[in-house]
């Protein structure tokens, strides 16, 4: 036990799971760059990568200018994807995609999903420019510098939600405490006692480091070998480091830190939140032959626990202020932050691949097609499981001195439930009238093997 005596005041630490990752707040200023890697033991980890003033970033940028095709690099409000012409363009390659297949011809966003009977053709679209490869790996948009939409991630999202019935009703991801961790932390904090000072800080971060151990990462829904899934893991986590004050978000929002009451916490709280869809975002043609996403389209949500003595979790059915300002705060500054940190939007883009990926299965366009996407669902004939599974993340520990109490904000993770925004009471009234317009105003008139058009 560390004690100081009476008087002294107790220190406010606030732990969360994982490492720091710091990524860079924009593609045109940043003299480092930053991006997370999964050793072979599935155990993950930040990497920083040094671009002082810039110069390795613009040397990219005109050599892409340079190599890329007028039209691909030329930035267009609507880019048309054809899914099976798509499809049958890789398998003239033998399976092999080009970077303008694999970056899905620079589309930033998935907005629209038509069908179109006369010629079968499924299509996604969506506004679109060339692309780069910034210093942290990251394919981006040569103007905007937000990143595209891989080919990858679509077959991931498609795979979820493939012809025929089934799929799953949950991708998602989370990291957790294990129980043994949770109850060796409760053992530490009965060990140090209430009392601390200034001076304890190290001993404490480090004992509650030490305690918790490496969490676990789980993913739902999605293969855990995919950049699809560690897309999902690096938002989940680096949200959690923005809400706790371990990084300084790119734009102005209240963290969860800023606003805590120590007094109003007790001393094993923990502070969950998840990212989840904006399930109100769907907008249906009548007809059924297009349908348009609205919005942002990601959201924050929280939820409380508190942890047993032995480490068990259970709601404690209490709202949290604090949390509840934080989770408002970062989803009204979602589309800002997705402007500045790229794995936000990211995370958008996945979320809308799913959601777009239920409604192609709900509504059958695969059946009315003839399409069963046999080259692209088939992992042995098109490989995107090629990524180390992300298992365990180290502990990182925020002290604050702030009040008198104790708190632990862990957990989390990410519940994307794209069937839930299909669901008839989450569908949008207004604009059906204009997104099927927008889908009978575009004609496929596509020369032998074009896929995509603007």
């Amino acid at each position: 036990m560390r004690c100081r005596g009476v008087g002294s005041r107790t220190v406010l630490l606030l732990a969360v799971l994982g490492a720091m990752l710091i990524l860079p707040s924009a593609v045109h200023a940043q003299a480092t760059g930053a991006g997370v890697v999964v050793d072979a033991e599935g155990v993950l980890a930040k990497k920083i990568y040094a671009d002082p003033g810039g110069q390795l970033l613009r040397a990219r940028i005109a050599a892409a200018k340079a190599s890329l095709d007028p039209q691909l690099a030329t930035p267009s409000r609507m880019r048309m994807i054809s899914l099976n012409r798509l499809e049958d363009a890789i398998r003239q390659r033998q399976g092999v995609p080009t970077d303008e297949m694999r970056y899905l011809a620079g589309l930033l966003r998935l907005e629209y999903v038509f069908f179109y009977p006369e010629s079968n053709d499924i299509v996604i679209a969506g506004p679109a420019e060339g692309w780069v490869t910034n210093p942290a790996g990251r394919v981006v948009g040569i103007n905007s510098g937000r990143p595209v939409v891989q080919l990858q991630d679509l077959v991931v999202a498609l795979r979820a939600f493939p012809p025929g019935k089934g799929g799953t009703s949950l991708i998602g991801c989370s990291i957790d405490p294990t129980a043994e961790g949770l109850a060796k932390m409760q053992d530490f904090l009965r060990q140090m006692g209430s009392y601390a000072t200034p001076a304890d800080t190290r001993y404490i971060v480090n004992g509650l480091q030490t305690s918790l151990g490496l969490q676990k990462i789980s993913i739902n829904g999605v293969s855990p070998k995919t950049h699809f899934a560690q897309v999902l893991v690096e938002a989940d986590y680096r949200m959690k480091l923005i809400g706790i004050g371990l990084e300084q978000p790119p734009v102005r929002l209240v963290s969860y830190v800023a606003k805590a009451n120590p007094a109003a916490v007790s001393r094993n709280a923990m502070q969950r939140w998840f990212f989840t869809p904006d399930y109100e975002c769907v907008c249906v043609a009548e007809d059924g032959l297009a349908m348009q996403l609205v919005g942002d389209g990601v959201k924050l949500v929280g939820e409380n626990e508190v942890v047993g003595a032995g480490g068990a979790r259970q709601a404690s059915g209490l709202t949290d202020k604090a949390s509840q300002t934080f989770v408002n705060s970062f989803t009204a500054k979602y589309s800002e932050l997705a402007d500045r940190s790229p794995v936000y939007a990211e995370l958008r883009n996945l979320i809308d691949l799913a959601i777009g990926a239920a409604f192609i299965q709900k509504a059958d366009y695969y059946g009315k097609a003839g399409w069963e996407m046999d080259l692209l669902g088939n992992e042995a004939a098109f490989a995107v499981e090629t990524y180390n599974v992300p298992k365990t993340v180290a502990s990182a520990v925020n002290a604050i001195w702030k009040g008198r109490r104790l708190m632990t904000p862990i957990g989390g993770g990410v519940s994307i439930q794209a069937r839930q925004a299909l669901a008839k009471e989450n569908l949008l009234d207004e604009g059906k009238d204009e997104v099927a317009k927008v889908r009978q105003e575009t004609k496929l008139e596509l020369a032998e093997g074009q896929w995509w058009w603007n």
